[in-house]
């Protein structure tokens, strides 16, 4: 196979990585791409606002599902400065290349390349492909190489840590995995909840609850989006999307509220089987209604999917995913909030749309009775029977209004 080598501190990958990447692959005809992050970079020593796992997990995160990408971690377990001339031979020795490792390098490396330790050497060992960044004019530079016609991208890593320490937009600068790192472990000064969310900021760590990683989120989405239909799954992402905003506005902890908005429909494509087998091992019995439609049955196996097979054990999570369809008193906060989420996402088209403005609404309990009152309207409208949660409910708040 035909390897090309990329090496730099990568902190953080970005996307222009990825791209020269691709490009280098694509364009050139090489196999595979080798990523090797630096674990200190000879040409910015005094750069160490992160540390060399996290860079590392940053590149391996961002390459998911692309065997044209590989990771190296020599330099890493190397420790201290290391010199390109090191790692060729190390990774010619491992690899075992068909002809000679491409090396990429920047067009603003080449001034100081004869400078390089052993430099004549690396590039006798090498094909050296030089990568345009700073312009697309001749270049000066006295060893062999072949010139890549790749596109500039204005993305520097150091414009994206000083854009995260700044409160800045950069989400989208980096790859998925890589954003989610940056946000899981707080680098580079990236404030939970991020840019644009300063409202979050009077949450009390006993609202957040346990702590949902972005990563572990993103992991139980991808989950869901091959589990149901691709419109259930827009349906999904919207309650999500919702519960976020509504957790925020009433002083939850947005990300669980994401998490379990996104989950709430896991298995709603699950066979009528599988929803009674599931649902029988939350110790209730199987209503009338729910025998004869099994479908109603989604809530309660989707509750023991996720603790099953994703490891939540967060009460109030499987409760909000338990209770969306139906209801019931037990229903706490974030309930009550995927349970309003799921009836009035915008892909919802009978819905009145001020009962997605939480502003219109001066408590949690205020907007979810107008939310509970339309949506059993709408089913008596239908003539639908009512479930048995939805009953107890109904009751349960006759009550308090009567009190």
């Amino acid at each position: 196979m035909k390897f090309a080598v990329l090496g730099g501190s990568f902190n953080p990958v970005h996307l222009g990585h990825l791209i020269l990447a691709e490009t280098v692959l694509t364009v050139l005809g090489y196999d595979r791409v080798i990523l090797v992050p630096a674990f200190t970079s000879p040409f910015k020593p005094g750069v160490r606002d992160t540390e060399p796992q996290d860079r590392l997990d940053m590149l391996t995160a961002s390459v998911v599902a692309d065997p044209r990408l590989a990771v190296d971690d020599c330099e890493v377990k190397r420790e201290g400065i290391s010199y390109t001339i090191n790692t060729i031979e190390d990774l010619e020795r491992r690899y075992q290349p068909e002809g000679k490792l491409g090396l990429i390098l920047g067009d603003d490396l080449l001034e100081g390349f004869p400078r390089w330790r052993r430099a004549d050497e690396l590039a006798a060992k090498t094909d050296i492909i030089i990568a345009r960044r700073l312009s697309s004019g001749p270049l000066s530079f006295p060893y062999p190489f072949k010139r890549l016609d790749n596109d500039i991208f204005l993305i520097a890593s150091q414009d994206i840590r000083t854009r995260i320490q700044n409160g800045l937009t950069w989400r989208y600068l980096v790859p998925e995995g890589a954003r989610f790192i940056i946000q899981d472990r707080r680098l580079y000064g990236c404030v939970p909840g991020g840019h644009g969310l300063g409202k979050l900021a009077g949450i009390s760590d006993a609202a957040r609850g346990p702590v949902w990683g972005k990563g572990e989120i993103a992991a139980i989405e991808a989950a869901v989006r091959v589990m149901v239909s691709p419109s259930r799954f827009l349906h999904s992402r919207g309650v999500a999307a919702l519960a976020w905003e509504f957790c925020a506005k009433y002083g939850l902890d947005p990300d669980r509220g994401y998490l379990a908005g996104i989950a709430h429909d896991i298995a709603k494509s699950l066979s009528e089987g599988e929803h009674k087998r599931l649902a029988k091992k939350d110790g209730k019995p199987i209503s009338k209604l729910e025998q004869k439609k099994p479908s109603l049955l989604h809530p309660r196996s989707g509750a023991i999917l996720l603790r099953e097979r994703f490891g939540i054990t967060d009460e109030e999570i499987l409760s909000a995913v338990r209770n969306h369809t139906s209801g019931s008193p037990e229903m706490g906060p974030l309930a009550k909030i995927v349970y309003m989420a799921d009836k009035i996402e915008p892909t919802r088209t009978r819905v009145k749309p001020e009962l997605r403005n939480p502003e219109k609404y001066p408590s949690l309990d205020g907007h979810f009775a107008a939310v509970l009152d339309e949506t059993v309207a709408y089913l008596r409208s239908q003539k639908l029977d009512l479930s048995e949660g939805t009953e107890r409910l109904l009751e349960a708040m006759r009550k308090r209004r009567d009190s």
